[in-house]
């Protein structure tokens, strides 16, 4: 089983293009969907849940599209991941009152120090930072240099 559903992974490859091109202005569903292969269909549907959630804003119109609502270091890829599928839960039993043993059980406070580690990790990975590791420039720098050992 999947902790991160497939629409979810595909809304944060849509949200981290945003990022890699936060000051290009707004681009169209349709060009976010060519460049990180999602079907145009699921694009619009998963950036109207990133609407709703208020992370993106869209202009309307022949030169309009979607652009994140904030800075990308200022969005953390958990906010993405909450938009489209919810939070993220290891077991039922993390959440209060889901369980009657809750108090004394050992197994429930070992998920839950896990839950909160993934939590605090989740909330500290920001749209800026996988951005950077994504950026177009770094795959054409690591092409021509390949292209110079030859």
């Amino acid at each position: 089983m999947d902790i991160l559903r497939r629409n979810t992974d595909y809304a944060l490859r849509l949200a981290v293009h945003l990022a890699g091109h936060a000051d290009d202005g707004a681009l169209s569903t349709r060009v976010l969907a060519q460049n990180e292969e999602v079907s145009y269909q699921l694009a619009c549907k998963l950036m109207q849940k990133l609407h709703a959630a208020g992370l993106v804003e869209s202009d309307m119109g022949p030169k309009g599209g979607f652009r994140l609502s904030r800075a990308p270091a200022d969005i953390a890829i958990v906010e993405v991941i909450e938009a489209i599928q919810g939070p993220l839960l290891l077991n039922r039993c993390v959440l209060a009152g889901a369980c009657p043993r809750q108090e004394d059980c050992a197994v429930r406070a070992k998920i839950g120090e896990l839950q909160e580690r993934m939590d605090e990790y989740l909330r500290s990975v920001t749209l800026a930072e996988l951005a950077q590791k994504s950026r177009p420039a770094d795959k054409q720098g690591k092409a021509k240099s390949r292209g110079r050992q030859k």
